[in-house]
């Protein structure tokens, strides 16, 4: 049976968060052909998720900063798609990306199943996958009420719901004051917000913070919003147990030292009936660690992408946006997807808008400085390890212990991930290491040096074929249709 051309398109941008909305409309505004394709069935990512029509919500913008960006952004989006310059193709969860030609061919499956697929091809290829939350274990983290911290405040924007009545926000990074802010705001009592770092490390830094007023500003109004909904502040501490039967019923709230380690003899317990925990987030590379774009490591401790000052990936053709290049927030997301668009389009036609890329050139260098001592801040502690327990669950899907994989380590010679991972399948699960990935790596540790050539050294982040899961039925018609 003959297969339908598919979908063409100057340009595909992936993803339709800050960055890649950017990307597509202004790429779009040039006249370039464009392909956005998402998840999610509309368009604003993570950052500007907007509840559900049949909440009825009257004031989405109360959840969100810069909502009047994300509205001029969508207003772009709507004429460009009236056109025809630009086709969203929403609930489209891309799995690979191949070379077909000169093409690039992105196979996504569509539908409530997953069961459907698409095809969609593009000269020019832009990444703005986004970013995935960092999770660390400790003793109860498995508990009913416990809750990514990102987890929570999208349950707010886009339910309108609560985690809890009681919520404890805590681990480490910036996010969490947003989050308690919003919690607070919406109703909930935070009794304490538990940053794992703390603050002051920004001030050996007083050039990258004089070049970004605007960061400064806004800590000072998150801490001033805090303090008036009586959020307790507590800095260098961390949530290393939590407590409950049925659900949480209450957390330990430990001292650490500068690498992380509780200070025996310093937990107190705080009574709530939710935990709202992140340590920050990590760029999502599925797809263009597939295609062979080469990474660094940040001072976050996390991957990124490797791209030049016009944004463009080792890969020829594929450029990359926002949170694929580190963690900096939706400024940054912003800039830099307008940036990516102008590289795209001088690409296409030849024609550079060298003063407004100059202008985002410098916004950029100046957010990256900020986004690098923020990374270094609130990098987790070599010792965070401390805080579990042989029986804490590392990797919840397939109920992998710490114990487990220490044994491995000890007992079994494994030195690596990989290894590691052969020997007690943590990370074989649904999210496929996505959530466990740091923490066996944590507890695994580098190679050794009197490793073989037949180990498996740890390579950086994992390199997968496909970047999310994808039924037999799809792969089976992909395979057909390459074949025609």
């Amino acid at each position: 049976m003959p297969h339908p051309a598919p979908d063409r398109a100057e340009v595909a941008v992936v993803g339709a968060g800050p960055a890649g909305l950017a990307a597509a409309v202004t790429a779009a505004d040039a006249g370039l052909d464009v392909l956005l394709l998402d998840a999610a069935d509309a368009p604003g990512g993570q950052y500007y998720r907007a509840p559900a029509p049949g909440l009825g919500a009257t004031r989405p913008e109360a959840l969100h900063h810069g909502w009047g960006t994300f509205t001029a952004l969508t207003a772009r989006l709507d004429r460009h798609r009236t056109t025809g310059r630009v086709r969203h193709l929403t609930g489209h969860q891309v799995w690979a990306v191949t070379r077909t030609g000169e093409d690039w061919t992105l196979h996504a499956v569509t539908g409530p199943d997953g069961g459907e697929g698409a095809a969609p091809r593009a000269r020019r290829l832009v990444l703005a996958t986004g970013a995935v939350e960092r999770q660390l274990p400790f003793p109860g983290w498995t508990l009913p009420g416990v809750v990514g911290a990102a987890g929570a405040q999208a349950m707010l924007k886009s339910g309108l719901v609560l985690p809890g009545r009681r919520v404890v926000v805590a681990g480490s990074g910036p996010l969490l004051q947003a989050v308690a802010l919003s919690l607070a705001r919406a109703g909930a009592r935070v009794p304490a917000l538990v940053e794992a770092a703390g603050y002051g490390a920004y001030a050996r830094a007083p050039l990258t913070l004089a070049a970004n007023p605007d960061r400064l500003a806004e800590g000072a109004r998150h801490r001033a919003g805090l303090a008036r909904h009586g959020v307790r502040l507590l800095t260098h501490r961390a949530v290393t147990a939590v407590h409950g039967t049925e659900r949480v019923e209450g957390v330990t709230v430990s001292r650490i030292d500068r690498d992380w380690r509780p200070v025996p003899g310093s937990g107190r317990r705080i009574d709530c009936d939710a935990l709202a925990v992140g340590h920050g987030l990590v760029p999502q590379l599925d797809l263009a660690l597939g295609l062979g774009c080469a990474t660094r490591t940040g001072t976050d401790g996390s991957a990124f992408l490797e791209v030049d000052a016009q944004l463009r990936t080792t890969v020829p053709g594929v450029w990359a946006a926002g949170e694929t290049g580190g963690i900096g927030g939706v400024r940054l997301s912003l800039a830099e997807g307008e940036l990516a668009a102008l590289s795209v389009i001088a690409d296409a036609r030849g024609a550079r808008a060298r003063a407004r890329a100059g202008v985002l050139r410098r916004r950029r260098r100046r957010m990256r400085g900020f986004a690098g001592l923020m990374g270094a801040v609130h990098r987790p502690g070599p010792a965070w390890t401390a805080w579990l327990a042989p029986d804490t669950e590392v990797c919840r899907c397939e109920e992998v212990t710490a114990g487990t994989v220490r044994a491995a380590v000890a007992e079994l010679g494994a030195g690596d991930t990989r290894t590691a991972k052969l020997l007690t399948r943590a990370g074989m699960g649904w999210c496929q290491g996505r959530t466990c990935g740091f923490a066996v790596r944590a507890l695994a540790g580098p190679p050794s040096a009197d490793a073989t050539s037949d180990a498996l050294p740890d390579a950086g982040p994992d390199r997968r074929p496909l970047a999310c899961p994808v039924p037999l039925s799809t792969l089976a018609r992909a395979a057909r249709c390459e074949g025609e």
